[in-house]
């Protein structure tokens, strides 16, 4: 079981949270025996030699699952200490500090607009309350999301649970930059995906400005719904054999042309040998390469694009550039594990 540990400090309230081993020993020591097939035993590093992603999703949806607890606990805790100090109790202290402080119900001028925003049959009148009571609790969550934040940074709440780290293999993948850079960005994405389309400058604006310190791969997940999304990435292997991967992935990013005209249009409009590209598009040449890297990204449990894992950390979704600055400015200061430890 893991249990949290709370520290207290005089000067101000200072919050640790860390995890501590107990039953779950054996799901990360390598040397502990896992299992024993005719008398031989197999510890846990031989089995994840063997299946080295099997056990990451489990771990990683443990750890997401820890986080949600443990930030709740961080929440109730910094409520209670602040009720505390202001001798209220929390739901005083609520209606003090939140309640109170909202604004005055919205006029009918305003929910009417709300109104003419909505997908609705019934008549404004029937759900004119109904839209005020929901602008109010979405106010009041608001404002309480907030004023927990504004204790919470009061605290100086420090949390040391310990993600996951995946290991992962760059055979066949592309890499911009310098591959053994301490900070090692993988992006499993879809050349049709809107989302990857969203996040492209983001990434762009994070290689330009952490240049040396970070390199980024590129990994391709091409989703069943997007018709265009599977030859795409075929193309950009194609073009990566004649040594322009990234030049052809940053024109797909730009022209969007993914159907089979466009994919070849734009290898000849970077230089590429025409004939050599159509023979390797037209004959599935990279389709294995796609396949591994699509295979790879079902073993962490990617479930959409664009997903990353940033030093074997796993991250899915769009991330501002805010979130991903933090994750690497973390990765820099050290606070996880050596890079080289996250690789096979």
């Amino acid at each position: 079981m893991i249990k949290p540990l709370l520290s207290a400090g005089l000067i101000g309230s200072v919050l640790c949270i860390s995890a501590v081993a107990g039953s779950t020993d054996n799901l990360t020591n390598s040397d502990a025996v896992l299992l024993e097939i005719n008398g031989t035993k197999i510890t846990l590093g031989q089995f994840e030699q063997k299946q080295p992603n099997v056990l990451f999703q489990a771990r990683n949806t443990f750890y997401e699952t820890e986080r949600k607890a443990t930030d709740a606990f961080i929440d109730q805790y910094v409520l209670e200490q602040q009720a505390k100090k202001e001798n209220l109790t929390v739901d005083q202290l609520l209606d003090v500090h939140v309640t109170k402080t909202l604004p005055a119900d919205p006029t009918d001028e305003s929910l009417r607009a709300y109104y003419d925003g909505l997908t609705v049959n019934q008549p404004f009148e029937a759900i004119k309350e109904q839209i005020k009571q929901h602008l109010r609790t979405v106010r009041a969550t608001k404002a309480k999301t907030a004023y927990i934040k504004s204790l919470r940074d009061a605290a100086k709440v420090v949390v040391l649970l310990e993600q996951p780290r995946a290991p992962y293999s760059l055979k066949d993948t592309p890499v911009r930059g310098d591959a053994k850079a301490p900070v090692m960005i993988i992006e499993f994405a879809d050349f049709e995906c809107p989302y990857c389309q969203q996040i492209k400058p983001t990434l762009d604006k994070v290689e330009e400005e952490y240049k040396g310190k970070v390199a980024f791969a590129y990994k391709d997940a091409p989703l069943p719904m997007h018709t265009h999304a599977q030859k795409a990435a075929e193309a950009a292997q194609c073009a990566g054999s004649q040594g322009k991967y990234w030049e052809y992935y940053d024109a797909l990013f730009q022209n969007k042309q993914l159907d089979l005209p466009g994919l070849k249009d734009t290898a000849r409009s970077l230089k590429l040998d025409g004939d050599a590209f159509d023979k390797c598009l037209d004959s599935g040449a990279t389709a294995d390469i796609v396949k591994g890297h699509l295979q790879e990204a079902e073993s962490y449990g990617v479930q959409g694009t664009p997903s990353f894992l940033i030093n074997g950390r796993f991250i899915e979704g769009v991330m501002t550039y805010e979130q991903l600055h933090a994750a690497i400015d973390e990765e820099l200061k050290g606070a996880a594990h050596p890079v080289d430890t996250a690789r096979r």
